[in-house]
């Protein structure tokens, strides 16, 4: 599976999804709202991008368009851990474990 590159910003958007499962746009907006002091402007803007990286799906449904999060949030994590194992410790779990045990 290709990793599609998700920025901070835009995984609070997944998170609301994560979260609640599909939402309306107006539902979606309260739930990142809640977390994060960001206007409608700038939520419709990540959630544009999300749209347009395949992240996240607008559906019709019941006459209402609703939000899904087309990654999966195990997915996501782990392509997050694989990118800070390929920055942090050149591709090597082993080194990112015992670095953690050391901890």
């Amino acid at each position: 599976m290709t990793r599609i590159r998700v920025t901070e910003a835009e995984s609070a958007v997944l998170a609301a999804l994560w979260r609640c499962g599909p939402l309306s746009a107006a539902t979606l907006m309260d739930e990142v709202k809640a977390e994060n002091a960001w206007g409608d402007a700038t939520i419709k803007t990540l959630l544009h991008r999300l749209i347009q990286k395949g992240a996240v799906l607008s559906r019709r449904e019941d006459g209402r368009q609703r939000y899904h999060a087309v990654i999966d949030h195990r997915d996501y994590l782990a392509g997050e851990v694989d990118a800070l194992v390929d920055r942090l410790f050149d591709g090597d779990r082993g080194a990112l474990r015992a670095f953690l045990e050391d901890g």
